[in-house]
């Protein structure tokens, strides 16, 4: 009886050995695996920072390349695109004007009656049509008329609210968001579709004229008085409400600048100098590029394998369409090189572009105590259930990473532009320095508040207290579209003000 209770005591005290050589390897191999990941982390943390002394060079940089793109055509990484657009609305303007906006698989039509100062925009009315896909890829006239049958229709809902005066022509602003060769302010030819769109027979011909030919079609008469992109139309939104805006830009999918320049500053334009001696310039800033930008391995992966390498890359480093992106591929490899998930790597994290920036903006702002939100994120997108709260951290802190680079990267740029127009710093003579306005749109800036916060504290950290103070980015939700209207109406043929 002695005998078996001294074996069975010796067979347990063997088992609770094993049990805790077990649990030491298993704390080794857990300790080793966050210690892989700690390391991952530093990596990117390192190789993505941006102290403000390598903002001020971007900074630098960016005012550098405007420069170059205003002296040459192809000077630049930045095409410094002249917009033709030398009279921006003033508030003064009167009348009915139209707009449509095409930007992608939608197209919108909007309509404003315009008061003049005291009343300013009197009423708007606005409808969205959705474009069939076969007609994104069909011929030219089949996307301009069914454009111009809904156009038509839209005018002919007209209210008695909307008032144009007999004999007049109704005039239409064109946001036209695709790459164009811009000739005057009312004719562009288009360089190449994007979005989805193929239609070989629009590629080399005025957009203007195909639309205005789609209209006689549809009988009617209407004349298009301003061809502008969806960055123009927001600053032209943004000075009709605020006499102080200079400069806008658009941070959502994509990214854009546009910002008023003085026409005798512009070496690569002969033509007479503009009456109001001023140019509005698109800056196509998203394919800026210096060696001062921070880049990752993530970041060049990307790059590569995208349907634009070697183009773009400010954009793919700042905006919508990228930074979900950046932080898949990151956890990819810390799934791959740490077992950050488990042993095996969860298939769906290995689908590009799987993880979208609005579903990283949620687990970004996840404020519960156990980040439920980024568990479910995680669960619900990638297929990765139970996740640890140290965990679901690491996938915090990854965010973090990423959306403040390119919020601070987006500030640069537009200590950039203010440089290149002198509005970074008081001037020499102490005077004050003018209060100075930024029209910002896009769904980055106006719902990832971290990023768009991260952005404000960095331009103040960047000009300092004094100048800081001058500068004010105001959020023109939607700006473009009723950009376009008033564009429409600061160069209509008919140049109807309020009377004074």
């Amino acid at each position: 009886m002695r005998k078996v209770a001294v074996t069975t005591t010796v067979v347990c005290a063997a088992a609770a050995c094993a049990v805790a050589v077990l649990v030491v390897r298993h704390r080794m191999r857990s300790s080793g695996r966050w210690s892989r990941v700690a390391a991952v982390i530093k990596e990117l943390e390192d190789r993505a920072a941006t102290p403000i002394g390598k903002l001020r060079q971007v900074a630098d940089a960016m005012t550098v390349e405007m420069h170059a793109g205003l002296a040459s055509e192809g000077g630049s990484k930045l095409k410094m695109l002249i917009s033709y657009v030398d009279n921006l609305p003033t508030g003064d303007e009167a009348g009915l004007f139209y707009a449509l906006d095409l930007g992608g698989t939608n197209f919108r039509v909007l309509r404003v009656q315009l008061g003049g100062k005291e009343k300013r925009v009197v009423k708007q009315e606005f409808e969205e049509v959705s474009i069939p896909p076969h007609l994104m890829v069909g011929g030219s006239d089949e996307l301009f008329d069914f454009i111009a049958s809904a156009l038509a229709k839209f005018v002919a809902s007209e209210g008695d609210d909307f008032h144009l005066p007999v004999d007049r022509q109704r005039e239409l602003g064109f946001t036209f968001s695709f790459p164009v060769r811009q000739t005057s302010i009312a004719s562009g030819t288009l360089i190449k579709w994007t979005k989805g769109f193929n239609i070989d027979s629009t590629v080399g011909e005025d957009v203007v004229a195909e639309l205005t030919r789609a209209m006689e079609r549809q009988g009617l008469d209407m004349r298009v008085s301003a061809l502008v992109n969806d960055t123009i139309g927001t600053l032209a939104g943004g000075r009709y409400y605020d006499r102080d805006v200079v400069a806008a830009v658009i941070l959502g999918t994509g990214t854009n600048a546009a910002y008023v320049e003085r026409a005798n500053a512009i070496p690569k334009w002969h033509g007479l100098l503009p009456k109001s001696g001023e140019m509005v310039i698109n800056m196509e800033w998203g394919n800026f590029r210096s060696s001062h930008l921070p880049i990752t391995d993530y970041d060049r992966a990307l790059d590569v394998e995208s349907l634009n390498p070697g183009e773009q890359i400010f954009e793919k480093l700042i905006s919508g369409m990228y930074l979900g992106e950046i932080l898949r591929r990151v956890l990819l490899k810390l799934a791959t090189e740490t077992a950050l998930f488990g042993d095996a790597v969860p298939p769906k994290l290995e689908t590009p572009f799987i993880l979208r920036t609005p579903a990283m903006s949620v687990m970004h702002h996840d404020n519960s105590p156990d980040l439920r939100e980024v568990g479910t994120k995680l669960k619900e997108l990638l297929g990765i259930p139970n996740t640890s709260l140290k965990t679901r951290k690491v996938v915090v802190q990854i965010c973090d990473i990423i959306a403040k680079r390119g919020a601070r990267l987006a500030a640069a740029g537009i200590v950039g532009i203010l440089k290149k127009i002198g509005r970074d710093a008081p001037p020499k003579d102490d005077s004050k320095l003018p209060r100075t306005a930024i029209a910002m749109d896009g769904g980055l800036y106006e719902h990832y508040t971290i990023f768009s916060d991260c952005l404000q504290s960095t331009l103040k950290e960047m000009l300092g207290p004094e100048a800081s103070t001058a500068i004010v980015i105001k959020l023109a939700n939607d700006g473009s579209g009723i950009g376009a209207s008033l564009l429409a109406a600061s160069h209509s043929q008919h140049l109807v003000f309020e009377e004074s």
